[in-house]
C-alpha cells in the first residue's frame, strides 16, 4: 500500500514506554524462573491495543516501534556531558528491554532503531516524510521533547492517561506554539538530560522572552535590551552554551533513515509466533485474547511451568469499562448471588451512593460492588421521582430493593473478618454503614494506597487516580447532579443512569486496588500503610461519630462581644485615618495606606484596586519609624480582620453546624490533606482556631462537657523541636530537653547573651518565633512580619541563630542535597514525601527546599501522633472515655469526672511511648494535660 492520503502512521515511543510501563505498573515476574517482566506485559498490552483499536479516527493504516540504539549518539559530539547524568538503569529492568524488542517482532510490527541517533529523531524524520506525502500521524508518547514535532498533521497520544497532546496541550505545557518549542527548551535547559540552558531561566521565563523577542537568535542578538540585570547577564555570559543547547534539544528531522513509509504498513500478526511469545512469557490472560481475537486454539501452559505473570494488576490497567455490562440489583435473589460470588473471591469493592456528602446526615441511596474488572453492579435503595412542593410529594422509584432487606444480606459479608472490603475514602462508607449498624471490617483503600506511595505528586480522589493510571476517565458526577440551582441529589438521578455511574465507581476503585496493592512494596511504603494509614481509618471515623458538644448560648454570646469589639476598633482606625471609610472594603483601605498616607511599594490589581492582603498589612506594621501612622492602622485592621473572621467562621457558622440529632458538632478528618501526614479538618475545620489571640482562645469556651464529664487535653510539647534537635543532632538541645530546661529561653540567653535569671517574656518570646520559623524556613522577612519588626533586625536574629547552632544549618543543606538526588524525603517512620519541584529553577525552588526541609520534621511528628491514635482506643477501652480531637499535637477526650486520673496516665504512657520500637529519639517525648468543663479550661 502506497502512503498518502488517508493514511494514518502510528509511532510507538519503545524506549519511553518501557520506562513509564516500569515506573506505573507493579512488579511482575515470570515463574518459571524469576526473570521480571512487568514493563513487558505492559507493553504487549500498548501493542495488542494499537492492533485492534477500533476507533476509525484513532486506528493507525501504519504502524513502528521506535528504540534507542544506545547511550552514545550525535548529541555527545557536540556536548560530551549531554545525559551524563544519567544514573544506571533498574536492575529489574535491564533485561526487559531485549524482550520488548522481541515482543515487538512477534507482534508483526517493524521495529527500528539506528546507532548514532536518539528515537526521537527516527520519530521526527518519519512524522516529516508522512506529512509531506499527505498522510497524518499520532506519536504515542508523551516525552516533552516530542512536542516540537505536533501540527500539521502530527499529534500525540499519552498512553498511561489516554491524553490526546495536540496544540493548546503544547502552548499549556510550554507557553509558546510547537515551532518555538525547541527555543524554549534551549532557554530553560533540562537538568535530566544535561542540558545546560541558561542559568536561572525556567520555562515560564523562557517563553515570555521568546513570546517578546520572536525567536532564540533575535533575544540572543538583542539580549542588551533586556532590563532585568541577572537575566541579561545570563543571556550575555551564556550565548554559546545556548546555542549548544538548542542543537541539543532540536530533533534531527532529516537523518538517513533507509525505511520506507510503505513497510509500515500495519499486518496481522502470525498466530504461531505470537502466541508462542506469550505463552513463553506465561502471559496466559492476553495469550487466552490473541487466541479468540485470532480464531485459533491457545496453546496449553504447562501446570508446573507456573501461574501467568500478567495478574490481575494488569488486567486491571487494560480491560474495557463496558458500562452496559453493568447490573441493577433488584431483589433479593440477585443480591444473594452477589454474595456467593463475593464468598468465593474472598475480596469486594464497595461504594455508597448518598444524598450528601455529611455522613451524619446522609441519607443512603444505593450501593455498588465489584468483584472483578469489569464485573460490577449497583443496588438501588432510595431513588425517588417526582417533586417535592406544594402539590405533591416525590414517589418512591419502583424496580428497588428496601434498604433494611439490603443491609440484612450484606452484614454479614461486610463484617465478616474473612472478606477484605475495597474502598476509595473508606472512612465515609464506613461512617454510612455504621449509622445503619453495620460495622465494615477489614479494609482496604486505595485513596490511601496512593497517599502512602504518590504524597506530593498528586491529589489521591478517584477520578485524578483512574485517569492517571488506568487511563479512563469516569463519568462525572455534574452529568448526573447538575450544578448550581438545578443541582439535585442522587435520590433524583434516575435508576438507569444510576447504575452506569455508580458501578463503575466500584469497578475503578477494585481495579486501583489491583494496580496499587502490589506496588506498595516495590515503592517500600508497605509498613507506612500497614501502621500509620489503614489502622486510623476505623479510629478516626469512631471519634467523627462521637463529635464534640458545643454550646450554642455561649457562641451567641461571643458574637456579640465581637461585633462591638469590631465597632469599636472600626472607630479607632477611621480615627487613625483621619477620615471615615469601609473597613472591610480593600480598595478604600488601600487608598487610605496608598494614597492618602502615601506609603510607598502599594500595586495594584487588575480592577484598579490596591492589594491589601494580610502579608502586605504585616509587611506595613514593621515601618513603624517611616511612616508610623500607616503601622497602626495596618495593625489596627489585621486585629479588625480576625476578629471578623473568628465571627464569621467560628462563632457564627458553628452554630449551623451543630447536629439536630445529636446536639453536637462533627467534623472531618482527611487523612490525605497535607502531603506530611497531618491531617486536616474540615466541615468545620477546628484545626484552625487561633490560640495566639485571647480571642482565639475564648472560642474553645464554646466547647463543653455533658454534666458528670469532664475534657481533657493532652499535647505534646515542643515535638517538632525535640525532633529537629534529634535529626540534627544537636547536643545543646538534646541536653536541655533531657534536663527539662525552657527551651526558648536557652536559646534566648545563647543568641542574646541574657541569663536565665534575667529573662524577659519579650526576649523569649522572640526566641520561641525563631525556633519555630526555623523549622518553618522562616525568611528575615517573614520573621520580621511575625514579631513586627524590621526586617533587618529579624535577619539578625536568623543569622546569629545559625551561628550559635551551626548543626541546624548543616542538617537542613545535607536535606535538601537529599531530596535533590532522589527527589523525595522520609520521616524517621518511613513515610515517603514526593518533592517534584525540589530541582525547579526561580522562586519554586525556595519554597520546594524549604518545604523539604520541613516535611521530615512536621511528617515525624505527624506520624507519632498517628500511632498514639491508632493505639489509644485498646489502652482506654474499659474506661468511659471517648477520643474527640486531634488538632495537630494535642488530643481531646471527654470522660467521666471519677475517671480523667485514671485517663491521663494511660493516655500519656501512649502518647509519651508511641515511636516505640520503630524510632528511639535522643530526647524525651513529653506531654502536658489538662482538665475541665470546657476545651478552654482544659488547654
Amino acid at each position: 500500500m502506497t502512503f498518502g492520503k488517508g493514511c494514518h502512521l502510528h509511532l510507538i515511543d519503545g524506549s519511553a514506554f518501557i520506562f513509564r510501563a516500569y515506573h506505573a505498573l507493579p512488579p511482575l515476574t515470570r515463574k518459571s524462573d524469576g526473570l521480571p517482566v512487568g514493563a513487558v506485559a505492559g507493553f504487549c498490552n500498548l501493542l495488542w491495543g494499537e492492533l485492534t483499536t477500533t476507533r476509525s479516527q484513532e486506528a493507525p493504516t501504519h504502524l513502528a516501534v521506535i528504540f534507542d540504539a544506545g547511550s552514545i549518539t550525535f548529541r555527545n559530539e557536540i556536548y560530551p556531558e549531554y545525559k551524563a547524568n544519567r544514573p544506571e538503569l533498574p536492575e529489574d529492568l535491564r533485561p526487559q528491554f531485549a524482550f520488548t524488542r522481541e515482543a515487538t517482532r512477534a507482534f508483526n510490527v517493524p521495529c527500528i532503531e539506528i546507532d548514532g541517533y536518539e528515537a526521537d529523531d527516527i520519530i521526527a524524520t518519519l512524522s516529516r516524510r508522512a506529512r509531506e506525502a499527505g498522510g497524518t500521524v499520532t506519536i504515542i508518547s508523551s516525552d516533552k521533547d516530542l512536542m516540537q514535532l505536533v501540527g500539521n498533521g502530527v499529534d500525540m497520544l499519552d498512553p498511561m492517561k489516554n491524553k490526546r497532546i495536540g496544540l493548546d496541550e503544547v502552548f499549556e505545557k510550554f507557553g509558546v506554539a510547537p515551532d518555538r518549542v525547541v527555543d524554549v527548551q534551549a532557554l530553560a535547559g533540562d537538568s535530566v538530560d544535561n542540558v545546560p540552558g541558561a542559568p536561572g531561566i525556567g520555562i515560564k521565563t523562557a517563553a515570555l522572552l521568546i513570546n517578546e523577542f520572536g525567536s532564540l537568535e533575535s533575544l540572543l542578538e538583542r539580549a542588551g535590551e533586556i532590563p532585568q540585570p541577572k537575566r541579561r547577564e545570563a543571556l550575555v555570559n551564556n550565548a554559546d552554551l545556548i546555542r549548544i543547547s538548542k542543537r541539543l534539544v532540536a530533533l534531527d528531522a532529516d537523518m538517513p533513515l533507509d525505511v520506507g513509509l510503505e513497510t509500515l504498513e500495519l499486518k496481522e500478526p502470525d498466530p504461531d509466533t505470537i502466541l508462542g511469545f506469550l505463552n513463553a512469557m506465561e502471559f496466559r490472560t492476553l495469550t487466552r485474547r490473541v487466541a479468540e481475537k485470532l480464531k485459533v486454539e491457545a496453546p496449553a501452559l504447562d501446570a508446573d511451568k507456573g501461574t501467568e505473570v500478567q495478574t490481575q494488576a494488569t488486567q486491571a490497567a487494560t480491560a474495557p469499562f463496558v458500562h452496559d455490562a453493568y447490573e441493577a440489583v433488584r431483589d433479593a435473589a440477585a443480591l444473594q448471588a452477589w454474595v456467593a460470588r463475593i464468598r468465593e473471591r474472598g475480596y469486594v469493592a464497595v461504594d455508597t451512593e448518598t444524598t450528601s456528602l455529611d455522613e451524619m446526615r446522609a441519607d443512603l441511596v444505593g450501593i455498588s460492588l465489584a468483584t472483578e474488572a469489569g464485573l460490577a453492579c449497583y443496588i438501588p435503595l432510595g431513588h425517588r421521582t417526582g417533586t417535592d412542593d406544594l402539590f405533591g410529594t416525590a414517589q418512591r422509584a419502583e424496580g428497588q430493593m428496601a434498604e433494611a432487606e439490603a443491609l440484612a444480606i450484606l452484614k454479614p459479608v461486610l463484617e465478616d473478618p474473612a472478606i477484605l472490603k475495597i474502598g476509595q475514602n473508606m472512612k465515609y462508607d464506613a461512617k454510612i454503614f455504621a449509622r445503619r449498624g453495620v460495622h465494615v471490617a477489614p479494609i482496604d483503600d486505595t485513596m490511601l494506597m496512593s497517599y502512602a506511595m504518590h504524597a506530593g505528586l498528586h491529589n489521591h480522589g478517584m477520578d485524578a487516580l483512574s485517569e492517571t493510571y488506568l487511563g479512563h476517565v469516569p463519568i462525572p458526577i455534574k452529568s448526573l447532579l447538575g450544578s448550581g440551582k438545578a443541582q439535585v441529589t442522587f435520590d433524583r438521578v434516575p435508576v438507569d443512569q444510576a447504575v452506569r455511574y455508580a458501578a463503575e465507581d466500584a469497578d475503578v476503585t477494585l481495579r486501583l486496588w489491583q494496580l496499587f496493592k502490589p506496588m506498595l512494596h516495590k515503592a517500600r511504603v508497605t509498613t507506612v500503610y500497614e501502621t500509620l494509614e489503614r489502622p486510623l481509618v476505623p479510629v478516626l471515623a469512631d471519634m467523627e461519630m462521637a463529635g464534640i458538644q458545643v454550646d450554642r448560648d455561649t457562641l451567641s454570646r461571643m458574637s456579640n462581644a465581637f461585633a462591638q469589639k469590631m465597632a469599636g476598633l472600626e472607630a479607632e482606625i477611621q480615627e487613625i485615618a483621619g477620615e471615615p471609610f469601609n473597613v472591610g472594603s480593600p480598595k478604600q483601605l488601600g487608598e487610605v495606606l496608598f494614597d492618602r498616607l502615601q506609603v510607598p511599594g502599594g500595586e495594584k490589581g487588575k480592577t484598579g484596586a490596591y492589594a491589601t492582603g494580610a502579608d502586605i498589612l504585616e509587611d506595613i506594621t514593621t515601618l513603624q519609624d517611616a511612616h508610623p501612622q500607616a503601622a497602626r492602622l495596618a495593625a489596627r485592621v489585621l486585629d479588625w480582620r480576625q476578629l471578623s473572621k473568628l465571627k464569621s467562621t467560628y462563632t457564627d457558622a458553628l452554630q449551623d453546624h451543630i447536629n439536630p440529632e445529636t446536639g453536637r458538632v462533627h467534623t472531618s478528618y482527611s487523612i490525605t490533606g497535607a502531603v506530611t501526614g497531618r491531617l486536616s479538618s474540615n466541615d468545620p475545620n477546628l484545626q484552625n482556631i487561633p490560640v495566639r489571640s485571647e480571642e482565639g482562645r475564648r472560642i474553645r469556651e464554646a466547647f463543653v462537657a455533658p454534666r458528670g464529664r469532664v475534657l481533657v487535653s493532652l499535647d505534646y510539647s515542643q515535638i517538632e523541636l525535640r525532633i529537629l534537635a534529634h535529626v540534627a543532632d544537636i547536643s545543646e538541645l538534646q541536653q536541655a530537653f533531657r534536663q527539662g530546661v525552657d527551651i526558648h529561653a536557652l536559646t534566648a540567653s545563647e543568641m542574646f547573651n541574657v541569663p536565665l535569671d534575667q529573662m524577659t517574656s519579650d526576649i523569649r518570646r522572640k526566641a520561641k518565633a525563631i525556633n519555630f520559623g526555623v523549622i518553618y524556613g522562616i525568611s528575615g522577612f517573614g520573621l520580621a512580619r511575625n514579631l513586627r519588626i524590621p526586617r533587618a533586625e529579624a535577619q539578625g536574629f536568623i543569622d546569629r541563630y545559625f551561628e550559635r547552632f551551626p548543626g541546624i544549618r548543616t542538617y537542613m543543606s545535607e536535606t535538601v542535597k537529599s531530596a535533590q538526588a532522589a527527589g523525595y524525603v522520609q520521616t524517621l517512620f518511613g513515610r515517603k514525601i514526593n518533592t517534584p519541584e525540589i530541582n525547579a529553577k526561580g522562586p519554586t525552588a525556595g519554597f520546594a527546599k524549604r518545604a523539604a526541609i520541613n516535611a521530615p520534621i512536621q511528617g515525624t511528628a505527624a506520624d507519632v501522633i498517628r500511632r498514639a491514635m491508632i493505639r489509644m482506643p485498646a489502652a482506654i477501652a474499659d474506661l468511659p472515655a471517648t477520643m474527640l480531637l486531634q488538632v495537630h499535637d494535642e488530643l481531646l477526650f471527654e470522660v467521666d469526672e471519677d475517671a480523667a486520673a485514671t485517663l491521663v496516665a494511660r493516655a500519656k504512657d501512649v502518647m509519651e511511648g508511641a515511636a516505640a520500637p520503630a524510632v528511639h529519639f535522643k530526647v524525651p517525648l513529653i506531654v502536658e494535660a489538662g482538665q475541665g468543663q470546657t476545651w478552654a479550661a482544659a488547654h
